[in-house]
């Protein structure tokens, strides 16, 4: 048995693969639609791949390869596939001139080699990718959670749209969306490691807003890794760090665990970049183009993040494996051992 994939004991699909493909649709029509009209969000064309050493790919963690090829036409400089579009985002709020209150989203693709492949992560990662100019007024944590709240109704709406059509789907998410702090989590849970924390917090919430990622907590350490360079999550409150970015996890009964379904935050200004930039101790990356373009003043203050399509699916679907939301690459034992146990890997 491989160590890092989870059999749900007599699990059997809801949807056969026909009804799977259809229900996919649904959901992804649903949702992207109630996300545009509600965050006040245009669709545009986003890039597969960008130059390397433009500071303009995501670093997620900053320890993930990026899939990178020479370009022959432009003198074999190296390009890389995305990791996701946090920065190339806020470029495009620049180039299109989006006004405060209004933003853009759209199909971000990736490949990220490096992902351990399990029940929840593939080397092929597919989400909606958003981005909101905002007012100065705006960056406080009131405004996050009021977007969160938008989002989370969306979400509702589609699981309703989605129950109309299969009625064997039943509703699972709460009235509301439970917020709290990374460090009040720990202080809940302290001898639990991160990840238990999630799943305690979820399970007894149903669906929880997961607050200030990336700074070390009270322990000296993470809740988990942000980048410095797009989400805030080291503004200074009164009493300390206050992060204004998060997760939204919700609880999956399926897969019995806390199930991250977006990532999001309130973007950088240029104080919280060179603060967070001098944390991780990569403050060379402030010569990078798009570094010297947020320090210049040239982008819009903004909030946004992404929202992973074939998460979103396999939540509302009661799926046990993104392979079976997705095409990817797996072992032959992980598919083996899957269709031993009703898990249809595409």
């Amino acid at each position: 048995m491989i160590d890092n994939l989870f059999i749900p004991k007599g699990y059997r699909p809801l949807l056969d693969l026909k009804q799977t493909e259809h229900a996919i649709t649904v959901i992804k029509d649903a949702f992207q639609s109630g996300l545009s009209s509600e965050l006040r969000l245009r669709r545009v064309t986003a890039p597969l791949f960008v130059l390397k050493g433009t500071g303009i790919n995501d670093d997620l963690n900053g320890t993930e390869r990026p899939v990178t090829f020479p370009v022959k036409d432009l003198g074999d400089k190296e390009a890389e596939i995305v990791h996701s579009l946090a920065k190339w985002k806020r470029m495009v709020l620049t180039d299109y001139d989006i006004e405060p209150g209004f933003g853009i989203y759209t199909d971000m693709n990736a490949i990220r080699p490096d992902e351990v492949l399990d029940n929840t992560h593939s080397i092929y990662v597919d989400q909606w990718d958003w981005e909101r100019s905002i007012n100065k007024a705006d960056r406080n944590i009131r405004f996050l959670k009021k977007i969160v709240k938008s989002i989370y109704e969306v979400l509702k709406r589609t699981e309703f749209i989605l129950y109309e059509k299969y009625p064997q789907l039943t509703p699972l998410l709460p009235s509301k969306i439970h917020f709290i702090h990374s460090e009040e989590l720990l202080q809940q849970y302290p001898n639990l490691s991160p990840k238990e924390r999630e799943d305690a917090i979820c399970k007894k919430y149903g669906a929880v807003f997961l607050t200030g990622i990336g700074g070390n907590l009270s322990n000296g350490e993470p809740h988990d890794g942000r980048a410095p360079d797009y989400d805030d999550w080291s503004t200074m409150a009164e009493d300390g760090y206050q992060g204004l970015n998060g997760d939204i996890l919700l609880w999956n009964p399926v897969l019995e665990k806390a199930f991250e379904i977006s990532s999001m935050g309130i973007r950088v200004d240029a104080e919280a970049l060179l603060r967070q930039l001098d944390i991780k101790g990569c403050l060379y990356r402030k010569d990078f183009l798009f570094h010297r373009r947020l320090l210049n003043g040239d982008f819009p203050l903004s909030i946004g993040g992404g929202i992973g399509q074939s998460r979103l699916c396999m939540y509302f679907l009661r799926k046990a494996h993104i392979g079976e939301i997705q095409a990817s690459i797996w072992s032959d034992e992980m598919r083996q051992i899957c269709n031993e146990h009703n898990i249809p890997l595409v």
